[in-house]
């Protein structure tokens, strides 16, 4: 389901492959049986596109209701068969980063099905019921907020490790920006935001680019990523810098001053550490107000919620005390020692893989990972089956219950 969370995806796998691990990737839409994950996947795009407010419903009447409803719970269960399948008898733990993967997951371990400890990493800023799944181990978190919403919900091991982004994606020099700007053909010296709405190019896009060309804050630079029939219209309607599927975001970053954005999702955290001012502005329903919420909530990105503040919010984006806070802000969550896939990687050499010989040189085959891509019900995001995983960064809330649990976890699995 779109692409931000593949994303997320990609760096856990090419960080634990620099690791020595092996890492094989599965779409939980592709373990539903009779193409169900593609019926899906339609769904909730048409949802988002021809009737939001009817989505804005469903997620909240969904956002806290604990446990899935019996139709959700047969629809997961349908799934069990084919992921069993999908963990060979080498695999040392599952991490899902997709609700839908994780209630699964759960179920099966809740059940005795599964054997190895099963870990959810928490990919958005705020926490929808069906992320926490009883069964799980661990539920990994991006920040303090959403470990604060996963453990009012009752999640185990909630433990904060920070996000994931491509190492391409930092701070730009002078020279890379100017580069970045002749390279797409940029304005050379004009304030820029760059207005993102996914892969899909949902949202009232057309609208806020006129009013950030309006505006007079800055440039519009807008991505529709593969709606090539907005990319249209927005051309059509005079705005200059459009672009669709973009390869190279980090460059486009880089020529950047500012990121206006409606889901809060990956591209979200691209731009903290790219370092780039983040404002939500006329944010799609669900996910993308919840998580407009929590960001603001972290003061990590300005939520817009007036068309007559954009002007003055932008304004002191680029060139106010705010901008410099956000930025500085943004850069910190990439500064920790432990980063998901180093917990993931830790708690793979901890726990006794169920296959997996020793070569008669005596060291033991690289360790394989599992891990897939994304799919959505009621929240957007991804799905992650990996053949390690585990927590073993900081304990939410600095709390030394949890962390001692987390530790009696490990532990557990030493002995």
């Amino acid at each position: 389901m779109g692409a931000g969370h593949d994303g997320a995806a990609d760096e856990l796998a090419r960080r634990l492959q620099a690791d020595g691990f092996l890492v094989d990737r599965h779409d939980f839409l592709d373990l539903l049986p009779f193409r169900l994950g593609r019926l899906l996947s339609g769904g909730y795009h048409r949802l988002l596109t021809w009737a939001p407010t009817g989505y804005q419903r469903i997620y909240a009447a969904t956002e806290r209701t604990g446990r899935p409803g019996l139709l959700v719970r047969s629809l997961f269960r349908s799934a069990e068969r084919r992921t069993l399948r999908a963990i060979t008898p080498d695999t040392c733990a599952v991490v899902s980063t997709y609700p839908g993967a994780g209630q699964v997951l759960g179920a099966m371990r809740s059940r005795g099905r599964l054997g190895v400890p099963a870990i959810t990493y928490l990919t958005d800023f705020s926490v929808h019921s069906l992320w926490v799944a009883p069964g799980m181990d661990v539920h990994l978190a991006v920040h303090a907020i959403p470990a604060g919403q996963a453990h009012a919900q009752g999640a185990a091991g909630v433990t904060v490790t920070g996000p994931v982004a491509a190492a391409r994606f930092t701070p730009a020099t002078v020279g890379e920006r100017r580069a970045a700007r002749v390279r797409f053909a940029l304005p050379e010296r004009s304030p820029l935001a760059l207005l993102v709405a996914g892969s899909w190019g949902v949202g009232p896009v057309e609208q806020v680019a006129a009013e950030i060309q309006e505006s007079g804050a800055a440039v519009p630079v807008v991505v529709c990523g593969r709606n090539q029939a907005l990319a249209e219209r927005l051309r059509k309607a005079g705005v200059e810098h459009v672009y669709g599927w973009v390869d190279d975001m980090p460059a486009l970053m880089s020529a950047a001053d500012v990121l206006v954005q409606n889901a809060g999702g990956l591209t979200s955290l691209e731009a903290f550490a790219s370092g780039l001012p983040v404002a939500s502005y006329r944010c799609i329903p669900g996910h993308g107000q919840t998580n407009a919420a929590a960001l603001q909530e972290a003061g990590l990105a300005t939520w817009i919620q007036q068309p007559a503040s954009l002007k003055l919010v932008l304004d002191e984006l680029l060139h106010g005390p705010l901008g410099h806070q956000q930025r500085a802000r943004g850069l910190v969550l990439f500064r920790a020692d432990h980063g998901p896939a180093q917990a993931v990687a830790a708690v793979a050499r901890t726990v006794p893989c169920r296959g997996g010989a020793v070569s008669p040189g005596g060291r033991r085959p690289a360790r394989r990972v599992r891990l897939g891509v994304p799919v959505a019900t009621a929240a957007v995001a991804a799905t992650v089956l990996l053949g390690v995983g585990a927590p073993i960064a900081e304990a939410y809330g600095d709390s030394p219950a949890h962390l001692g649990a987390l530790t009696r976890f490990l532990d557990g699995h030493e002995r």
